[in-house]
């Protein structure tokens, strides 16, 4: 009997996986809007992304979440997927 592998490659199975894991692992962190410390639960490959476009843009954390905050009509941690996502795409092209 196979034991966690996956036949077509030979390799264990959730090795390939274990950076999904990782990424996929909600963190939550405080940030201050306005003034105000509120906290956020975002993956944490999201969290680096926030921090790298911040970098980017040559903004902090809390800066660049204060403008999406500033522009969002829904859920905030929904807006900063969607702002990072957006960001991804704009750089691709």
């Amino acid at each position: 009997m196979p034991n966690s592998r996956d036949e077509s490659k030979g390799e264990p199975i959730g090795k390939e996986t274990e950076g999904l894991e990782k990424a996929i692992q909600i963190k939550k962190r405080s940030v201050v809007i306005s003034g105000h410390q509120t906290s956020i639960s975002l993956e944490t490959a999201f969290w680096l992304a926030l921090k790298e476009t911040a970098t980017r843009n040559g903004q902090t954390v809390n800066q660049l979440v204060s403008l999406i905050d500033d522009e969002r009509t829904g859920n905030l941690s929904s807006a900063i997927r969607v702002h990072i996502l957006k960001e991804v795409q704009r750089r691709c092209k």
